[in-house]
C-alpha cells in the first residue's frame, strides 16, 4: 500500500509538474502577444517612449525562455518521460524557441519605431499594410496558443493556412512599397524602415506556424515541416 501511495504521489508531482510547464508557456506566449501590439502602435504612433519600452521589456522574453529551458531539463533529468510526455517536453523547448524569437521580431519592430521618430518620418496612409499584415498575424499568434493550451490539432491546421495569407499579403505589400521608392526615391529611407517592419511581422507568422506544427507533432506523433499544407490536412483526416 506505501508503494502503490509513493508511486501515486510522484506521478500527482510529474502531472502537476507538466502541467506547471505548459501554464509557463502560455505566460511567455502571452508577454509576447502583448510585445507585438505594442510594437505595432508605436509604430503607427511613432511613439518612440513606447517604442524604447518594449525594447525593454524583450529581456523578460529572453528569461522566462531560459527560465522554461531550465524546467525542461530538470524534467528530463529527474523524470525521464516517454512517449506522450516525451513529446511534450520536446514541443516546449522547440515552441520557447520560437515565441523568443516573436518577440526579437516584435523588437525590431519597435526600433524601426524609434529610428524614424528620431528621422521625422511620418506613418502615411500607404502604410496600411502593415495594419492588416498585423490583424492576421496577432491572430495568428493567438489562435496558435490557443491551440497549443488545448492541444488541438483543427486549429493549429487552420493556422497554418492563415500563414499562406500573411505571406501573400507580405508580397503584395513589398510590390507597393517598392513602386513608391521608384516613383519617389526621396521616400526610400522611410519606406524601408516599414518595409523592415513588414518583414518581422511576416517572420512573426513563419514562428506561429513552427509552434503549430509542434502540436500536430505533440498530439499525432507526425513531423510535418517541408510537408504542402493539402498533404498535412488529408494525413492528418485519414
Amino acid at each position: 500500500m506505501d508503494n502503490m501511495n509513493t508511486t501515486q504521489h510522484i506521478s500527482h508531482q510529474f502531472n502537476a509538474e507538466m502541467q506547471g510547464l505548459r501554464n509557463h508557456v502560455m505566460s511567455m506566449g502571452g508577454l509576447v502577444e502583448q510585445q507585438i501590439i505594442s510594437a505595432v502602435e508605436a509604430l503607427q504612433s511613432l511613439d518612440a517612449a513606447k517604442a524604447e519600452k518594449v525594447v525593454r521589456k524583450d529581456h523578460k522574453v529572453n528569461a522566462m525562455e531560459v527560465s522554461i529551458d531550465e524546467e525542461c531539463a530538470r524534467i528530463l533529468a529527474r523524470r525521464q518521460p516517454a512517449a506522450s510526455d516525451l513529446r511534450m517536453v520536446v514541443a516546449v523547448i522547440k515552441t520557447i524557441t520560437d515565441l523568443e524569437r516573436i518577440g526579437d521580431e516584435a523588437e525590431k519592430i519597435a526600433r524601426m519605431a524609434v529610428h524614424m521618430s528620431e528621422q521625422d518620418s511620418h506613418y502615411h496612409p500607404r502604410y496600411a499594410g502593415v495594419q492588416h499584415l498585423t490583424s492576421h498575424v496577432s491572430s495568428m499568434v493567438h489562435e496558435t496558443l490557443d491551440a497549443f493550451a488545448r492541444l488541438d490539432v483543427d486549429a493549429a491546421l487552420q493556422v497554418l493556412k492563415t500563414d499562406e495569407v500573411v505571406d501573400a499579403e507580405y508580397q503584395a505589400f513589398m510590390r507597393q512599397m517598392i513602386t513608391y521608392m521608384m516613383e519617389d526615391p526621396r521616400t526610400i529611407s522611410e519606406v524601408l524602415d516599414i518595409v523592415w517592419a513588414a518583414r518581422a511581422l511576416e517572420r512573426i507568422g513563419d514562428h506561429a506556424k513552427n509552434i503549430c506544427e509542434y502540436v500536430i507533432y505533440l498530439v499525432k506523433g507526425k513531423d510535418i515541416r517541408h510537408i504542402d499544407i493539402q498533404e498535412v490536412e488529408k494525413d492528418i483526416r485519414s
